[in-house]
């Protein structure tokens, strides 16, 4: 099992927290729903979920999931996702935990799901290593993220923004290349698509990737 850093002290983000809850209804409805349908839609049996924040998520599993453990670090998100909890169409369990340290033991999930997540946590790379510890071999990482765009300008344009954004926005980095981070962490990619989705009526959109990677 990962050993929990026990202070998750660093990950509350009160401020961004609160706004990412009154903007997410909104993400929803113009297609974020649909998009974390679609991610979801084919998993079973024991489900991961990091970075759970809201429990948006909870409402669209199939029933052939049996469980889900959802981890949220943020306390505000957390209470949320446990409302969303008790009324999921599968048990959901929703604990205090960060993606760097899953409390789960080494290859007992059959799905690991990150939303919206990765361009977050701070090292993307520890994340996928310990997503790697508790999936079993073979077995299936589910990804929705948003990342850095393929258009030159934007993507320098991103790179620009990140290091004030990462202050005001949980620690979002806007310039990910999270598709690549995946291979490298030993997953196999075998189906994603790459699309534009604007998070609020006034921004314009931005690459996003969908898809599903098999651990090694």
């Amino acid at each position: 099992m990962g050993t929990d850093d026990g202070d998750l002290s660093r990950l509350q983000h009160p401020r961004f927290a609160r706004a990412y809850a009154r903007a997410v209804g909104g993400m929803n409805r113009r297609g974020g729903a649909g998009h974390r349908g679609t991610l979801l839609a084919e998993l079973r049996g024991t489900v991961v979920e990091i970075g759970a924040g809201d429990g948006s998520a909870f409402a669209l599993y199939p029933d052939t999931v049996m469980q889900v453990l959802a981890l949220e670090p943020d306390d505000y998100l957390r209470n949320l996702a446990l409302e969303r909890a008790a009324s999921a169409p599968v048990p959901v369990t929703v604990v205090a935990a960060a993606a760097e340290h899953i409390p789960a033991d080494d290859g007992t999930a059959d799905a690991v799901v990150a939303s919206l997540v990765l361009c977050s946590v701070a090292d993307q790379a520890g994340v996928l290593t310990e997503i790697q510890r508790v999936l079993r071999p073979g077995w299936t990482l589910a990804f929705y993220e948003h990342v850095r765009s393929t258009r030159p300008l934007l993507a320098k344009a991103e790179d620009l923004l990140t290091p004030a954004w990462r202050r005001i926005a949980g620690g979002c980095h806007p310039n990910r290349d999270t598709l690549a981070a995946i291979a490298a962490a030993g997953f196999t990619v075998r189906d994603h698509r790459r699309f534009g989705f604007a998070v609020h009526p006034l921004a314009p959109p931005v690459a996003h990737i969908l898809g599903y990677a098999t651990s090694k």
